[in-house]
């Protein structure tokens, strides 16, 4: 633009234009310098203003009309003058630059205002990871204490839940409802382990003193004999006791074997309340038995004899004379379902969860001689013949005891 104004109306509009420019620019205004063909200075504009710099140095630099910038470093090398010539028509050159110190500074404060920017986003950035890798490694430093706490025997301690719903929390609370399970087999072992020493205690005495008696006993043989006929009994308690706890560990395994094959319901409830009849007489109490004619299941006979004979054994103990008890049996298009009712003692509300557990023995039944493990081995056998078994009861109006089989077309279903 000043080329266009020096060639149209001379050195006077140059200058003039010059002076706006520097109206407008006081601060940073341009270095322009007029200089012939051989390039000497002939006008240099306002060159107090770029004292920093060895102006005369320009004569020593040809100029050189292709836009190639000539570079001019302040004495104290801080900035650079960047000059870009200009051939007039007169042959004289025309020379407008300006110094890098704007563009430093501007430079300055970009790199200052990022490298605060940086430093607040990186402070940002540190703060919030660690926030938030200590807030979601919060419930895994959670789960550690709880485990160390169980590792000192606190089996009651839980990982506390932040009710967020995420994974972590799922984790949590999947970890507390396996303590949960553990801490109830644990209990459940325990006072499976007390109930068995308590009731091996009473017949290892007797044996005891029986076999004492039967010691001092001088040349007695009916003494002795009855002694030992005394000690088989109890020792055939104890017998019994241990293979029916061995009867529930293979069933509840999976490893029990049952000889399956058919078999015929009727017949098979008819062997079970002959067996018990002459008991259920003797306390007055009378047992019906309702099934169809070829009713049949594919099952173990003898493994389904042992559970109806012991849910008619616990019924007509628990039933005061005078009571009843139903036999019933049915099926529908897949099930075999056989119930047994009772109008007896019936089971409080709090108890009915736990009269599956082994040696499991309720305030009303301890009057009762028994092992505690009758309803144990009845839920053991019936889920290893792949079927379940419900209770409904109602304490002083009884107890109904239903099994669920698979019928024959499960049966062939799965065959």
């Amino acid at each position: 633009m000043l080329s266009a104004q020096y060639e149209t109306s001379g050195i006077t509009s140059l200058e003039r234009e010059i002076k706006i420019n520097k109206k407008f620019r006081k601060a940073h205004p341009f270095f322009i310098r007029v200089a012939d063909d051989k390039n000497k200075t002939l006008r240099m504009y306002f060159p107090y203003q770029w004292a920093e710099f060895d102006l005369k140095r320009l004569e020593n630099v040809v100029p050189a009309n292709n836009h190639r910038l000539i570079h001019l470093p302040a004495m104290d090398n801080r900035y650079v003058l960047e000059v870009a010539s200009t051939l007039l028509p007169d042959g004289q050159w025309l020379q407008v630059g300006m110094s890098t110190e704007e563009r430093e500074a501007l430079l300055e404060r970009f790199r200052e205002t990022f490298a605060s920017v940086m430093v607040l986003l990186f402070s940002i950035g540190f703060i919030s990871g660690w926030f938030l890798s200590s807030r979601a490694l919060r419930p895994i430093r959670h789960l550690i204490r709880t485990v160390q706490s169980i590792d000192l025997g606190k089996m009651e301690a839980r990982v506390p839940g932040r009710g967020t719903g995420d994974e972590l929390d799922e984790l949590g609370s999947l970890f507390n409802k396996m303590l949960e399970k553990i801490e109830t087999l644990i209990n459940a072992m325990k006072g499976s382990l007390d109930n068995v020493a308590h009731d091996l205690r009473t017949p290892m005495m007797r044996l005891r003193n029986i076999a004492e008696i039967a010691l001092q006993t001088d040349e007695n043989i009916d003494l002795c004999r009855e002694a030992l006929a005394d000690g088989i009994e109890e020792s055939d308690r104890i017998l019994r006791m241990l293979n029916t706890l061995m009867d529930i560990s293979e069933a509840e395994t999976g490893v029990m074997t049952l000889d399956q094959g058919i078999v015929d319901i009727p017949a098979l409830m008819a062997g079970v309340v002959d067996l018990y009849g002459y008991v259920a007489e003797e306390k007055g109490i009378t047992i019906q038995s309702k099934v169809p004619d070829g009713l049949q299941m594919t099952a173990d006979q003898d493994r389904m004899s042992q559970v109806l004979a012991n849910l008619l054994d616990n019924a007509i103990k628990y039933t005061p004379s005078g009571g009843q008890i139903f036999l019933d049996a049915s099926q529908n298009q897949k099930e075999v379902m056989i119930t047994c009712k009772d109008t007896g003692i019936g089971i409080p509300e709090e108890e009915t969860p736990r009269i599956w557990d082994r040696l499991y023995r309720g305030d009303h039944s301890r009057s009762q001689r028994g092992l505690g493990l009758g309803l144990s081995l009845v839920k053991a056998v019936v889920h290893a013949h792949e079927g379940r078994i419900e209770v409904s009861s109602e304490p002083g109006r009884g107890s109904t005891f239903t099994i669920y089989l698979p019928g024959e077309s499960a049966n062939r279903e799965r065959a």
